[in-house]
């Protein structure tokens, strides 16, 4: 089974889908751990209610970022994480992480990357006037939001739409494919090849508009 180490900063919407999905049968994984940078973070109520170990590192303890995240990484080595989950960790990951977890991390970005990365895509979004937002899993590397990118989900931008109803109808297709990509991964149907990650027997399904805006 598939041992997860989640990593979060917030109120963790998206490490609660990761746990419907195992709950429900649709994904068959173990949250081993959650790690916060933030003690308050709600994501950890979201663990002890579910009976996940969490477990919160303060950053002004560590002598420098790459030592922040030497001890993420030998928090995770330590119970043999297989896949390392960001959700909503709102910091750019380091080389001690990543070298150890090679094409062995994940994140989601409200945004069609590589359009709006960063943060407050879907502000962008809204900004430039584009005409179709969406979200991103993509495998993490050292830049940020330029990893290789796993699925995508389209949502329609209406010309009333703000930052706030935008985001709304994206996080809804977040919950629905941030699961499908750990699956994937679980059964071992992604190759990174480059930038390119290749999804073997696997129907892509055809580009479609989901959650449109009221009145569309």
């Amino acid at each position: 089974m598939l041992r997860l180490g989640i990593l979060a900063s917030g109120r963790g919407s998206n490490f609660q889908s990761i746990i419907d999905a195992i709950e429900n049968g649709r994904l068959n994984a173990q949250v081993a751990l959650l790690i916060v940078d933030r003690p308050n973070a709600f994501a950890r109520e979201r663990a002890r209610k579910h009976g996940i170990e969490d477990l919160y590192l303060n950053p002004q303890e560590a002598l420098s970022k790459d030592a922040f995240f030497q001890r993420i990484r030998d928090e995770l080595t330590a119970r043999n994480i297989d896949l390392v989950i960001l959700a909503g960790f709102m910091r750019i990951v380091r080389r001690p992480l990543i070298a150890a977890f090679q094409n062995r991390i994940m994140n989601i970005h409200p945004a069609l990357l590589p359009s709006f990365p960063g943060l407050h895509g879907q502000k962008q979004a809204v900004d430039y006037g584009v005409r179709v937002s969406g979200c991103t899993v993509h495998f993490v590397d050292e830049g940020m939001d330029t990893g290789p990118i796993i699925i995508q989900a389209a949502v329609p931008v209406s010309p009333a739409d703000t930052e706030e109803s935008l985001a709304a109808r994206i996080l809804l297709e977040e919950h629905r494919i941030y699961p499908e990509a750990i699956r994937l991964y679980s059964e071992g149907r992604l190759t990174v090849e480059g930038r390119i990650v290749r999804i073997s027997d696997y129907d892509m399904p055809e580009a479609t508009l989901v959650n449109p805006p009221p009145g569309c």
